[in-house]
């Protein structure tokens, strides 16, 4: 499906739709319920759901939407879409309950089980980015498009991404393997447009993430020049499983870096 300009920024209209209906919620007291998960759930992720649903049903009739609010559609009717926008409404609920800043709205176009657009909104900066495959990778800042590209070579001392809600021991591993490292906590996907703009080298995950958490994420990335893969070495896909959660993976601005990490 060819990105048009008038479908790349009606998406991004949708995003900072959503930012909108997600920080007068922010801005107030808000109740905080929790999923049959335990993941948080508040009314700014419902709102910005709605908001999206919408938005998208209405530039894109032909286009399903998945969203984390609606992951409960049928494996059985998702396995027969070619294409369809997977979105999560407010990425990062629990630092949106700590009021950081550090969430963000995810909306990615998937074809064929590949994530080719991808749009990020942090409502509380108002920083957007956007990525489609063979267009490339941009911020936008008011109306206008700066060209992004993550930092090639990557040399030593390389910046990694490291979670703020979620550090395991294999995290820390490599991270320790990596002498010099300089370690930034970054919450949600911002962790994909700081390696997407260059910010940061390396963004290694080994804790179960869901597809909506990533696609957006990878799209851009890739547009940029990056590369989302598995500990196997496979391009993430998404859609292709029973299941709506990711394995763990390694996420490079300098595709050569993956050579050169430690086993």
């Amino acid at each position: 499906m060819d990105i048009n300009e008038a479908l790349r920024d009606g998406v991004i209209d949708v995003a900072r739709r959503a930012a909108t209906e997600i920080l007068a919620v922010y801005d107030g007291d808000f109740a905080v319920q929790h999923k049959g998960d335990d993941s948080p759930l508040t009314a700014a992720d419902l709102a910005a759901h709605r908001c999206i649903v919408q938005g998208l049903q209405a530039l894109t009739p032909d286009i399903p939407v998945l969203s984390e609010e609606s992951k409960g559609i049928d494996i059985r009717e998702r396995r027969t879409w070619s294409r369809f926008w997977l979105v999560d409404p407010l990425d990062g609920t629990r630092e949106f309950i700590k009021r950081n800043g550090e969430f963000t709205v995810n909306i990615a176009l998937v074809e064929d089980g590949v994530a080719v657009f991808g749009v990020i909104q942090q409502p509380v900066t108002d920083g957007l980015w956007h990525g489609t495959l063979g267009q490339g990778a941009y911020r936008r800042e008011g109306d206008h498009d700066i060209a992004i590209r993550t930092r090639m070579p990557a040399t030593a001392p390389l910046t990694v991404a490291a979670s703020r809600s979620h550090r395991d021991g294999r995290t820390q591993a490599l991270l320790d393997a990596l002498p010099g490292a300089d370690v930034i906590g970054c919450g949600s996907a911002l962790k994909f447009c700081k390696l997407a703009e260059g910010a940061i080298d390396l963004y290694p995950r080994f804790h179960p993430t869901s597809e909506w958490d990533t696609a957006a994420g990878q799209a851009i990335v890739e547009a940029a020049g990056g590369v989302v893969q598995d500990l196997a070495g496979r391009p993430f896909r998404y859609n292709q499983r029973d299941t709506l959660l990711n394995g763990d993976f390694i996420a490079v601005g300098d595709r050569d870096l993956l050579a050169r990490l430690p086993t």
